[in-house]
């Protein structure tokens, strides 16, 4: 079914406008099946409404725009008739002319009424001058021709060229006469109002298929993210990579489906990569700590300094890795607080990770006296210290004489434990403990720093000598 078998009564209910967007409608497949429905199901009450006319009442004079007789051929973008418009009201419709669209011509038309309007002198009436000769007329203002109406219009519109050249002319008299504020604001939300509507009934097939690859593109980025992390979890095992994995894999089907989409909606990409080209240098200024958060935080994921859970010292803060995201790592310290560190911060910071051992060592100083036995103090220490419950086996305990003090032979003892916070400080506590309790129990001294100051003989009777006189020098300075 082609749109010339459509019947000629049922386009008559519709004025010209309204034909020229059921024709871009008919175009599409799904609009060609509505638009049939629409026309079908009012016009069942058509025929009786024909035949109750009287036949010799004269039929109405059409309104602006007119029904037409025959539809004109459409230009090669698609489009039949163009809005002719001052100050962004629409005021009529001009169809297509030989080797000219329908657009162009509109927009050569709108273009010589803005030149007119941008003027400071006053604007003379329209008026129409008919060339009886060539059959057509000529809508001039302030002795400049305006446009031309031409027998393809008149057959267009269904009128003689003079009535339709005139009807414009009382159009444009009508339009151009300068109105209040209210009737201008109404007329422009009137005229965007119907673009955005005549926009919308055009765009609707883009539209709708736009909204479906958005909704696709949400389905497969998730789908995608799934498998990603799963492939991870079997290959990595590293929570952190699967996170990296996840998240770039669904960011990167996102970027493919806008494309895409806004390829549906008619936008050409390389425009858009030149605006992005051009809008690229002020952007990267104004989010610049941004940006270099988010890269840092893709490089921390990718080289994995660290873990979520593990216990590390970043700057001066320490505490158990919570959460890392591509814009800020989340730590809680061991006192309770919640520390979000920025990954620029991070990045640029040394990083100590306490927990990337599963075990630590841990060092605990004790000195003895000079007068025990070093080797029997050493036995005494690593029979203690092995008998601590969450000390490894192995590697074995180990004690070394540190250093030879004033007063003390300091021992260092060095033991492995769980790498986790909790478990070495508690272990180390238990050790410490255990050691102080089995050298005394030995007998083996542990003495404390002692100082020993010795003062020659002739010094002391200086200092004496000198305290008795001053003294003396207080008693004869006190009045009786």
């Amino acid at each position: 079914m082609s749109w010339s078998d459509l019947d000629p009564k049922l386009l008559r209910r519709f004025n010209q406008r309204e034909v020229s967007i059921f024709q871009q409608i008919w175009r599409s497949r799904a609009g060609g099946v509505l638009l049939v429905v629409i026309l079908l199901l009012p016009a069942a009450g058509l025929p009786a409404q024909e035949e109750e006319a009287s036949p010799a009442e004269p039929a109405p004079a059409p309104a602006l725009p007119g029904p037409a007789p025959s539809l004109p051929e459409p230009a090669e973008d698609g489009i039949f008739f163009a809005d002719v418009l001052v100050r962004g009201q629409p005021v009529f419709q001009v169809g297509s002319l030989t080797g000219l669209s329908a657009r162009d011509r509109a927009q050569i038309i709108n273009r010589r009424i803005g030149g007119l309007l941008s003027q400071a002198q006053e604007l003379d009436a329209v008026t129409v001058q008919v060339d009886e000769g060539r059959q057509i007329a000529l809508l001039t203002v302030n002795n400049r021709v305006l446009m031309t109406v031409t027998q393809q219009d008149a057959t267009d519109f269904g009128l003689t060229v003079e009535e339709l050249a005139q009807q414009w002319a009382d159009r444009l008299n009508q339009v151009l006469a300068q109105p209040n504020l209210v009737i201008d604001v109404l007329q422009r939300l009137d005229g965007t109002a119907r673009q955005l509507v005549d926009d919308t009934i055009v765009l609707l097939p883009s539209l709708m298929g736009a909204i479906v690859l958005v909704g696709l593109t949400w389905i497969v980025a998730l789908g995608v993210r799934r498998v990603g992390r799963l492939w991870a979890e079997q290959t990595e095992g590293d929570r952190s990579t699967e996170i990296l994995i996840g998240r770039l894999c669904y960011g990167g089907v996102w970027v493919i489906g806008s494309i895409v989409a806004l390829g549906v909606l008619g936008l050409d990409f390389t425009t858009l990569l030149g605006t992005l080209g051009l809008t690229s240098v002020a952007i990267g200024f104004s989010l610049k700590d941004v940006l270099s958060n988010y890269i840092s935080g893709v490089i921390l994921l990718a080289a994995r300094p660290f873990r979520i859970s593990d216990q590390v010292v970043i700057g001066n803060y320490e505490g158990t890795v919570v959460q890392i995201q591509l814009r800020a790592t989340t730590m809680r310290t061991y006192d309770g607080r919640l520390v979000y560190i920025p990954n620029q911060r991070v990045f640029q910071s040394s990083i100590v990770n306490n927990t990337d051992s599963p075990v630590r060592r841990s060092d605990v100083i004790v000195g003895i006296d000079y007068d025990d036995n070093i080797t029997t103090a050493r036995q005494v220490i690593a029979k203690a210290v092995t008998q601590i419950e969450g000390v490894e086996k192995t590697p074995p305990p180990l004690i070394l004489v540190q250093e030879l003090a004033a007063s003390t032979v300091n021992l260092e003892v060095r033991f492995w434990v769980n790498s986790r916070r909790q478990s070495f400080l508690q272990v180390t506590s238990a050790a410490s403990q255990a050691i102080k309790e089995a050298l005394q129990a030995a007998g083996i001294d542990m003495p404390t720093e002692i100082y020993t100051l010795a003062f020659r003989d002739r010094a002391i009777a200086d200092i004496v000598i000198a305290n008795a006189e001053a003294i003396a020098e207080k008693s004869e300075a006190r009045p009786e």
